[in-house]
This record gives structure tokens, C-alpha cells and sequence, in this order.
């Protein structure tokens, strides 16, 4: 079974909904045809990052794509230690 896509305005609407009224999360998420654990993570995740919440499919938020970048420039270091060490380590062995 595929999952079912939200639009971010729609998950937004959801959550605003909630926080509008102060109707159950039950009700709400019975209304919209929506699992109340998947409604509920959404309101932590509104509550956590207020200022872009949902960024879209494909869309990272600048903390997640500035974490990527960081991550990948790691890898990139890490690979290149390892070249210096074993560099290093050829020539003093022929060094000798």
C-alpha cells in the first residue's frame, strides 16, 4: 500500500486547525482522514521548527541542508587523512 502525500499546506491547515478550536486530536484527525499519530507528529514538528515547519518533498531546511553540507565536507576530510597517512607512510618506508 502507498503512503498517502500531505501537502504542507494541508498538514499546516491540520495543526492550526488544532491549535484554533482546541477540538480532539481524535476528532480532528477522524475529520480529515488523517492516523492521530502521524497528526501528532506533525504538531511536534510545527512546535519545533515554527519558522518552516513543512519545507516540501525534496526541499531540506536550511539547519538539515547546512548539516548535509557539513557531513559530506567530513567524509571528504576523513578520506583525504587517510590518503595523507598512507602517503606518509610509503615514503618513509622508501625513505630508509
Amino acid at each position: 500500500m502507498a503512503a498517502k502525500y500531505y501537502s504542507p499546506d494541508f498538514k499546516l491547515e491540520a495543526v492550526r486547525r488544532l491549535e484554533r478550536t482546541g477540538e480532539p486530536l481524535k476528532q480532528v484527525a477522524e475529520e480529515l482522514g488523517v492516523n492521530p499519530n502521524t497528526l501528532n507528529g506533525w504538531i511536534r514538528r510545527f512546535r519545533s521548527r515554527p519558522d518552516n515547519p513543512f519545507p516540501g518533498s525534496g526541499k531540506l531546511s536550511t539547519e538539515d541542508e547546512r548539516l548535509r553540507k557539513l557531513e559530506r565536507e567530513n567524509k571528504d576530510l576523513r578520506e583525504e587523512v587517510e590518503i595523507l597517512k598512507k602517503a606518509a607512510a610509503y615514503f618513509a618506508k622508501n625513505h630508509k
